[in-house]
């Protein structure tokens, strides 16, 4: 398993007057195996964070390590790598290439990896999100619900050690959202995985192992076990 840490990690816009500390001196270690979510209104600085963990936006300052390795200290070719080979992500708007269907949308890490998927693996995550009969169909053919089950299927394809969520339910309706959570939540367990989610609803965050609430890019709680 790989563990993730961050240190001191800044991120800050604009300059002087118009200085925005997005996320502000901020260290923590995620749990391995865990699931951690981070609770904070708009402008809170939760999805800032996140993607400065991900390695999808350098820190101003501040380190990222994952097992002991700075990400942000290698250069741009390695650090693709980490995000194809480690990490898998959900997003709000689900990010499907409308032109490939189910099945290559969910290959599609792989692809990218220059790898052959194991096709085994594939179809028992197919199995779990629950698409075996729509692998032939194309995103604009799915209901909401079922795009993000695709798009569950693809972070999960490449076997990642770490998935990261931004508000992976924020466009889903409250059954679709329990129905999305519980699957989300199995996944990560079932394959022993981390799962790091940004959330503004506190329902979904209060099923975490751990609950990090951000306010004005700071951590103003950090709570264990409070399901």
């Amino acid at each position: 398993m790989k563990s993730l840490k961050i240190d001191n990690v800044k991120k800050y816009y604009g300059k002087k007057e118009s200085l925005v500390k997005a996320v502000d001196g901020i260290s923590l270690e995620i749990e391995n195996g865990k699931f951690t979510a981070i609770i904070g209104t708009s402008g809170s600085g939760k999805s800032t964070l996140l993607h400065c963990m991900a390695g999808l936006d350098k820190p101003t300052e501040g380190s990222v390590f994952l097992d002991e390795r700075d990400i942000y200290a290698l250069n741009d070719d390695e650090l693709s790598k980490i995000r194809r080979q480690e990490f898998g992500f959900i997003f709000q708007s689900f990010n499907l290439i409308p032109v490939l269907n189910v099945y290559d949308n969910i290959i599609l890490p792989i692809q990218l990896d220059g790898k052959k998927e194991d096709k085994e693996y594939i179809m028992d995550i197919v199995k779990k999100v629950g698409l075996e009969d729509q692998l032939k169909k194309f995103p604009n053919e799915l209901s909401g619900g079922q795009q993000q089950r695709v798009a569950i299927a693809r972070a999960l394809s490449n076997k990642p050690a770490i998935i990261f969520a931004d508000e992976p339910t924020g466009n889903l309706d409250s059954k679709t959202t329990e129905e999305v959570m519980s699957l989300l939540r199995s996944t990560v367990k079932d394959l022993n995985q981390t799962l790091l989610m940004i959330t503004h609803d506190e329902n979904i965050a209060r099923q975490a192992d751990r609950l990090i609430t951000i306010s004005d890019g700071k951590i103003i709680s950090d709570e264990k076990n409070c399901k």
